[in-house]
């Protein structure tokens, strides 16, 4: 389960939204207060809270592991450390060129994440941009982590560029916090501008008055492949054939929630490549 709460009663039609859309999609989603929030966690002091009782958690590295070893079990052969540098294009599709090997491909999924906007270029795919927007997290310690089993969420940001600083406990036991959200220049840069931990705490306070800022330690961070720049509206994943090329097919600025939805757009970008 999970729950997302507000933490001011003025955004309170804000959830309940949330939870109508949810309903209308076939989630299950209760509106719960005082009491019933407490019960489901006692850590959580919130006037109105969201409960979602299918929200499960995701060990995310055996995930690829085993999403990897079931492609080799289906006879897929996974190329390690095999860098995009030239392709061309012929009338049977594309030759790849790794720089150690050619490969001759009849169809090419661009699900190159950070990268997807110079993939499809250097495949002579349509122009788009993705832009780099790094989130930091901060964890739990010791005690202060043990008191969590369940995510614990904000409302989402109204602007659509994420979901905003949340609890999230591990499959190995830690609790994250975060990520934060912060666009930049860089594709690689997962270390400069980091942010202190006394912003994840004032983020925390909101969501667990009772946290203290001794409970916070530093954790790591990502970058998320966005559509869109900040400031401007969410753009939605990109899952679909090329504009150019309608043997590309992109899985391209793919963030929260891909990792969730990753067999779903795998089930689409596969019936994409046979109805075509």
């Amino acid at each position: 389960g999970k729950l997302v709460i507000v933490d001011d009663p003025a955004r309170e039609p804000e959830l309940e939204a949330i939870a109508a859309t949810a309903r209308a999609n076939g989630a299950r989603a209760e509106l719960l207060t005082g009491a019933a929030i407490r019960a489901r966690d006692a850590n959580v002091d919130a006037p109105l809270a969201l409960w979602s009782p299918d929200t499960g958690i995701v060990d995310a590295s055996a995930l690829v592991v085993a999403l990897a070893a079931t492609a080799r079990a289906a006879g897929a052969v996974l190329l390690t450390h095999a860098r995009l540098n030239a392709a061309s294009v012929d009338d049977g599709g594309f030759i790849v060129d790794t720089g150690r090997e050619q490969i001759r491909a009849a169809w090419v999924v661009n699900a190159a994440g950070i990268f997807a906007d110079e993939v499809s270029r250097t495949l002579g795919g349509e122009e788009f941009r993705i832009w780099p927007c790094r989130g930091d997290y901060a964890e739990l310690t010791g005690a202060a982590a043990a008191r969590f089993t369940i995510p614990i969420y904000p409302l989402p940001e109204p602007s659509g560029h994420g979901l905003g600083v949340h609890l999230t406990p591990t499959m190995g036991g830690n609790v994250l916090l975060g990520p934060t959200s912060r666009y930049q220049e860089s594709k690689t840069d997962y270390e400069s501008g980091r942010p202190a931990l006394s912003e994840f705490f004032d983020a925390a306070r909101k969501l667990v008055p009772s946290l203290s800022l001794h409970d916070l330690r530093e954790s790591g961070s990502g970058i998320r492949a966005k559509l869109h720049p900040a400031h401007e509206r969410y753009a939605d994943f990109m899952i679909r054939a090329d504009t150019v090329q309608p043997r590309l097919i992109h899985a391209a600025g793919i963030d929260s929630p891909g990792l969730t939805s990753c067999l779903a757009i795998g089930k689409m970008v596969a019936g994409l490549v046979t109805q075509a």
